[in-house]
């Protein structure tokens, strides 16, 4: 065997390699008052991990439950570690550097997690994947099909960007429309995998979501000359991405190649703060989630009692920002850095600088700091109506030329 699950809640161990989506007594719990129990963890052998600790150079497949046997088919990263001149000089952290995974094949960090479920669905033999999404999951995920010969179901809020459904729809995915958020999609793709079949991709629901989204952890130890950062900044909606960047440090711990993960730090909109609530004060029930920042907007998150522990074991916390403060942050962002992030990634930024005295109280102005911008803002380009607008032509002559004040 390669790994087993452990339920995150009461701990007992599942001895199999099979597909499971749950703790199959802790799951009775769920009832949609409170953040979901019974999710799994996928834990890797000893003999897998001893393996990694004496390799020279590592690579996520090193980790991953099912490794790729052909990894140019759909390439997962590695993705670029951008130092922000302009930025880092402006806060007066000369080590801070941003992880571009809005560079991945489909623009966003949710092509991780797509690529090892497409991977468990390979070595499994199914061919079809269930999911929901508010737009960059499903993208990942259709994604991936397209380039590995998968049949995509993906249930989206009516309300979703149209960037994002049309790149799902282009990719030649099965899109569902709902009418409701996207907690009602979540629940019925749950319920499509009940009535037809297939792999459920689900943020959490699936292990292996988060099992794709540790990869990011291992780049970075490679990245940073076999280090790892002192504090990352993370979006959060569900939480799905968070723990999936603690379990990636966990993993490099547990193999002897780090002595300590870094300190996490959970960035939420104000709007959309359940998971930070639960950090703070241990309250894991809803919110009513109104963020324009549609990535992270989340009412009962799905990972939420993972995400939460992780913060705290690390050493972390959460910072929550306003939208229009994250909105701010995205321009930011494109005009000191030449980074255009979508309102969810740029969650991080705005996350950095509204906590900036913090961080450098607690781990010192060089402190190393890594931002994750986790998805382009070509996905979502409404955000900018009534913000920003195109000049007004000039007349064609060299006297309009003239007139211009720049």
């Amino acid at each position: 065997m390669r790994f087993h699950y452990v339920c995150s809640d009461c701990g007992k161990v599942f001895m199999t390699e099979e597909l499971m989506y749950q703790c199959p007594e802790c799951s009775k719990e769920n009832n949609g008052s409170s953040f979901p129990k019974g999710n799994l963890i996928v834990e890797l052998e000893d003999e897998v991990l001893e393996k990694a600790r004496k390799k020279d150079h590592v690579t996520p497949d090193d980790f991953y439950p099912y490794p790729s046997d052909d990894k140019e088919i759909f390439p997962i990263g590695v993705t670029p570690l951008m130092r922000p001149g302009r930025i880092a000089e402006r806060l007066s952290l000369p080590n801070l550097r941003f992880k571009l995974d809005s560079q991945l094949i489909s623009g966003s960090f949710k092509d991780r997690a797509s690529y090892e479920v497409a991977l468990q669905a390979k070595a499994l033999g199914e061919k079809k994947i269930v999911l929901a999404s508010t737009g960059n999951a499903g993208a990942a995920m259709s994604a991936v099909g397209a380039a590995m010969g998968l049949d995509i179901i993906l249930f989206v809020p009516a309300s979703a960007p149209i960037n994002k459904l049309m790149q799902s729809v282009l990719y030649g995915a099965h899109v569902v429309p709902v009418k409701g958020s996207y907690d009602d999609a979540f629940a019925l793709s749950i319920e499509y995998t009940k009535l037809f079949g297939g792999i459920n991709r689900n943020t959490a629901y699936n292990p292996m979501t988060i099992e794709g989204k540790k990869s990011i952890s291992i780049e970075l130890f490679e990245q940073m000359g076999r280090t790892v950062p002192d504090a990352v900044y993370v979006p959060v909606g569900d939480g799905c991405i968070i723990a999936g960047v603690a379990k990636g440090f966990r993993d490099l711990k547990k193999a002897g190649l780090i002595e300590k993960v870094p300190r996490l730090i959970a960035a939420q909109s104000e709007s959309s703060d359940a998971i930070t609530r639960a950090i703070r004060n241990e309250d894991f029930s809803p919110v009513s989630a109104t963020t324009r920042a549609d990535s992270i907007s989340v009412d009962l998150p799905a990972n939420g009692r993972m995400a939460a522990s992780a913060v705290k074991e690390s050493g972390g916390w959460a910072v929550t920002v306003s939208d229009e403060r994250i909105l701010e942050s995205q321009l930011e962002l494109t005009r000191e850095s030449g980074v255009l992030a979508e309102p969810a990634a740029a969650t991080a930024f705005a996350a950095l600088e509204e906590d900036r005295d913090h961080i450098v109280s607690e781990l010192g102005q060089d402190a190393s700091i890594v931002v994750l911008l986790t998805g382009t803002g070509f996905k979502d380009m409404k955000v900018f109506d009534n913000r920003i607008s195109l000049p007004e032509p000039i007349e064609n002559s060299v006297e309009a030329v003239k007139k211009l004040k720049f």
